[in-house]
Parts: structure tokens; sequence; C-alpha cells
């Protein structure tokens, strides 16, 4: 199948000579969650504001839906939806007015149901007839995916979709955006709350200094990336490791009641069983154990850290 964005070698240097974006290459497939990770700065904006038109490029192409986003831009914008970091709508119309008339300025005939369904979802039909202006920042985040659905697009951007959004109306958005997705929009999202991309994305991309550095399925990014620790619960505070345990690099907590041993789940020996013969013969006891894996953030982090 063909992927619904393709993008290669794309560049942004702007008049100053810095570099936004050095030839960065993706595809995105049809229908999935894309999470586009990466520092401020990084380069993420920018490279939507390229594929929406709204920013031109420095180099290399861009096909949404096998149209080119520079010959045929008409027909591209038509397929997108964006929702910017920023609030560009017009304080004074209201809520209905805004999603039908950026609905018609795609071409598409009036569907006062579609419009409607798409206000419910967001919980915004009690506030249909009121003016931008009187909503809350919450609020007018969520009349901007409104309107970016609203000419019903098959490639929808959400840039930092939830900033200033409270965690219930927060969690309502990715309900839509589920429900999106098993309609077959293909969407594409930047967001601070890395969480969120560990729940929600199929795949993730991580861009630094204008650079894609990754681009892969997140369980397969977590499960070759992510380590694990398995932390031991001490009988008894411990002061400090003795020498035979050194070879396991252990850690100890500040107050010596816990060990913590970390270990790739890559390995084909984890080196648990010899840990615990070695805590064992220094007779060192522990009243409990428990595991926890690497988040997606983690990974983040350290992937960003590392091409620095």
């Amino acid at each position: 199948m063909d992927p619904i964005l393709s993008i290669r070698e794309l560049s942004k240097t702007y008049a100053g000579g810095f570099e936004a974006l050095k030839d960065v290459s993706l595809d995105i497939d049809r229908g999935e969650i894309f999470a586009l990770l990466g520092p401020n700065g990084a380069g993420k904006t920018t490279l939507i504001n390229i594929v929406c038109g709204i920013v031109g490029p420095s180099g290399g192409k861009a096909l949404v839906n096998g149209y080119d986003i520079f010959t045929d831009f008409r027909k591209t914008r038509a397929i997108i939806g964006l929702v910017p970091q920023e609030l560009p709508v017009e304080t004074f119309e209201s809520v209905w007015n805004t999603c039908c008339f950026s609905r018609g300025l795609f071409g598409k005939t009036a569907n006062s149901a579609y419009v409607e369904k798409t206000l419910r979802s967001l919980s915004l039909w009690d506030k249909k007839d009121s003016r931008i202006m009187d909503l809350s920042g919450g609020m007018k985040r969520r009349v901007l995916i409104a309107k970016a659905l609203s000419h019903e697009p098959e490639l929808l951007f959400l840039d930092e979709p939830t900033a200033g959004v409270d965690v219930e109306l927060r969690q309502a958005m990715w309900n839509v955006v589920n429900e999106l997705r098993e309609s077959g929009v293909t969407v594409i999202l930047t967001t601070h709350y890395i969480a969120e991309a560990e729940q929600m994305a199929d795949r993730v991309g991580v861009i630094n200094d204008g650079e894609i550095i990754l681009v892969q399925e997140k369980t397969s990014l977590m499960r070759e990336l992510g380590k694990k620790q398995l932390f031991l619960h001490l009988h008894e505070p411990l002061l400090e490791l003795p020498s035979q345990l050194s070879e396991y690099g252990l850690t100890i907590s500040d107050d010596g009641c816990e060990l913590v041993y970390t270990y790739d789940t890559k390995e084909e020996h984890t080196g648990i069983t010899a840990l615990l013969g070695a805590l064992q013969a220094a007779d060192i006891r522990f009243n409990d154990l428990n595991t926890s894996q690497s988040s997606l953030e983690e990974i983040f982090v350290d992937l960003v850290k590392r091409s620095q």
C-alpha cells in the first residue's frame, strides 16, 4: 500500500542561516497514528508547516495521497486537517460559523449533521452559538480540532493538541482520535505528554536538530531500547555493597533498604539467577522484589542525548 504522506530530503534554511530541517525523509502509512517527538526547536512544527503549505521549503519534495504539495497545493490541502499550536481563530465568530466556514473553504458542501456530530464528540455542542472570544483556553483548543475536522480530512496533523487542556478533556480528545483512526483517518501528532504517545501511537519518530534520528514501531522500540530494572527490598539496611557484588552494577538507595539491578531484555541471559545466588552467598536477604520497564519518555530522552 502506498503511504498517504511521502517526504523526501526535505530541508529548510532560514534567511539568517539557521537550518531548521536537514534532508528529512519519512513515509506515513494510511490509517496509522504516528507520534513525532523532539525537544523544542527540533523541527517538528517546521516540518508540519511545510507539508501544510504554510512555510516554503529550501529543498526536497513531499507527496500527499500521491499529489505534490507544491504543484497540487489545492488538492493536498483539501486532504489535510491541521490543529496548530497557536489559536488562530476569528474571536468574534461563533463556534458553529467557524466550523461551517472552514468546511466550505475546502470545497465541501454544507452538512449540518456532520458538523453537529463533530462538535458533540468534542463536548462543544452546548457552546455552538458562543463567540470564540468568550471561551476558555481549553475550549478554544477544542474548537481548533473541530475546525480541522470540519472538511473531513484524510490526514490530520495535531501539533501539541492538548497543551493547556485538563486531564479529563485530554482523555476525551484521544477518544476522538481513536474514532478517527477507526474511520480510516491518518493522524500525525506532536506532544510534550510523551505518555500520550506511548498510549496512542502505532509508530514513533524522533527528530532532533532538524534531523530524523529514529522511526520505529512503538512496541518494537520499547522492546529493543527499553531496559528493565529489578528492585530488591532488603530485609535489613545495607551500608555499602560487598566487593563480590561489584560485577552486577547494582545501585543502592539512600536509606540502604533497596538494591536496583538494571538488565537488558534483549540479552539471552539477564544475569538475575547469578545475582540471586551471589546475594545468598553474601548473606544479603530481601523481603520482596519487583521489576519495571523503561517508559517511552526515558527512551526518548536517552535517544536525544545520544544524538547531541
